[in-house]
């Protein structure tokens, strides 16, 4: 997939111009190697690969000798490869292929290693924020509860989503890294457009006396 792929786009991960007076806060995209290891479970894959080539190998040890019991633990030892190869691969390219925004008024995630697809969600509709931090080095995953008559398909923004939460999906900012610094981002930038002022324009006299009348 190469970057001329987005050229249509104003700004990368931005599907249409940003309205006068909204501005972008910030932007990021999950880390690959924590994503394999959160989202696509990599460790735990491959250690169960290693367990059962340990198991075979034991066994046939036992039963068959070094002559069976040697290739075969060079066969799941490879098939231990190639698993831990494609997960790998997967985390790469979800993660090469999503950009996460937070604008002044609104939470945009563009995402999709094959179909790429965007999600915008205004602060209007989020109703709560969750911050998991993942180890000691700042990684995280900030998932966005969203209110009841806004749904969101869990297929669809997987990995992009907040783990198990599959009957209310919740769109998240998976595996990146600073995460509490872009929490308080979040945090602020919601709040300041929740706390806006809103005008409304005053009816005509005309009007206002019709109605009285």
């Amino acid at each position: 997939m190469s970057d001329h792929d987005f050229d249509f786009e104003p700004q990368p991960g931005i599907p249409a111009p940003l309205p006068e007076g909204e501005e972008i806060l910030w932007q990021g995209k999950p880390d690959m190697w924590m994503l394999a290891r959160d989202a696509f479970k990599i460790r735990w894959m491959t250690g169960i690969m290693l367990f059962v080539a340990a198991w075979r190998t034991a066994l046939y040890w036992h039963e068959e000798g070094a002559r069976v019991a040697l290739p075969t633990a060079v066969l799941f030892l490879l098939m231990a490869a190639v698993v831990y190869g494609l997960m790998l691969l997967l985390a790469f390219a979800q993660a090469r292929a999503a950009i996460y925004t937070i604008t002044s008024a609104r939470v945009i995630l563009r995402i999709g290693a094959a179909l790429q697809v965007t999600f915008t969600i205004p602060f209007t509709v989020i109703e709560s924020m969750s911050l998991a931090k993942l180890g000691r080095k700042g990684f995280g995953t900030i998932a966005l509860q969203n209110r009841s008559d806004m749904r969101l398909s869990y297929g669809v923004l997987w990995p992009h989503a907040r783990p198990w939460h599959f009957r209310v999906p919740q769109a998240a900012f998976r595996c990146i890294p600073e995460a509490e610094k872009v929490a308080r981002i979040l945090s602020e930038a919601a709040q300041a457009k929740l706390n806006e002022p809103q005008v409304v324009a005053a009816p005509k006299a005309g009007a206002a006396l019709a109605v009285a009348e």
